[in-house]
């Protein structure tokens, strides 16, 4: 078996400060899958995207750990947990691992707080725990299938063109960065350090080539059933308190994808975040962090 474990990520210092957290490595046998686990109370579920990490959510967790229970794990693949080169890298595979963590961590009573594939993974679990779920939190994502996926992405898809731009040259990577951010003061050089620290080699890189390949466009592609399976029984949650704040420039998910979220959650809490594109909390923690106080604080988290 073909395997890279990454649980020393080079470079740690030139970011340690902005992740001044514990880490904590569940066992999947024989895979190391790594989460955080901050604070005390009801349980807030962190979950990331493609190619993001629980660095994502730093400024959350940090907000929130002096109240509650912040869990934030990295996918395989992804962050600090293991890269096995020769995984089984679907949405049932990291959905299957996200329900194991949380029996493991008895979690119950969740809100969930979802970005990107974080939202189809999350929203995964509920859909096969959904007594376990309190309240949502939407950033940017999708939980439904839908055939509006940017050309550059697309790309992506190509078998060799993929691996070339995303395992060789990090172009995914490096795009999301770049074209992931409105405010691009925000991207001072510690926090790019963040997010590229995780994925500096072509090994290293090999779930971001996986998740763009398992994007659910078409029938074959194994996510897709999975993803139906999903939407067909998201509206089981639509008298969940639900909060969607949503960075109105996203190249990804754009407007379209809000308006589904809508469409499915008429009574959900939406801000729109003019200037902030797909990676919306980098762009706008000051602004998210209130909106996401004041949610709690009116459905009785205090």
């Amino acid at each position: 078996m073909s395997y890279v474990g990454c649980r020393v990520v080079k470079n740690i210092e030139s970011f340690k400060a902005l992740y001044p957290f514990t880490s904590f490595y569940f066992d999947l046998n024989p895979y190391k899958l790594h989460y955080l686990d901050e604070g005390e109370g009801e349980a807030l579920l962190f979950l990331h995207g493609n190619p993001t990490w629980s660095f994502y959510y730093r400024s959350l967790i940090q907000t929130f750990q002096g109240r509650y229970r912040c869990i934030a794990p990295d996918h395989i693949g992804c962050g600090f947990s293991d890269k096995p080169q020769d995984y089984n890298y679907t949405l049932t595979t990291h959905i299957d691992n996200l329900e194991k963590l949380v029996d493991f961590l008895g979690l119950k009573d969740i809100t969930l707080v979802v970005h990107d594939w974080g939202g189809a993974i999350g929203m995964g679990l509920a859909v096969r725990k959904p007594k376990l779920i309190k309240r949502l939190v939407l950033f940017n994502t999708a939980s439904f299938l839908s055939s509006d996926i940017p050309l550059r992405i697309r790309l992506c898809r190509i078998p060799l063109l993929g691996t070339i731009a995303i395992r060789y040259l990090n172009l995914f990577v490096k795009g999301v960065l770049r074209f992931g951010l409105k405010r691009r003061k925000r991207m001072a050089a510690n926090i790019r350090a963040g997010y590229l620290a995780p994925y500096d080699s072509f090994e290293n890189r090999i779930a971001n080539l996986k998740f763009v390949q398992d994007i659910p466009m078409e029938p074959s592609v194994p996510s897709y059933s999975v993803m139906q399976y999903i939407e067909d029984n998201l509206k089981q949650f639509n008298g969940l308190p639900t909060l969607i704040i949503w960075g109105s420039e996203d190249f990804c998910f754009n407007i379209k994808f809000l308006n589904k979220w809508r469409e499915l959650f008429p009574a959900a809490k939406v801000h729109e975040v003019c200037n902030a594109g797909h990676l919306v909390v980098e762009d706008a923690s000051d602004e998210i962090i209130p909106w996401i106080e004041e949610f709690l604080k009116k459905n009785n988290f205090f």
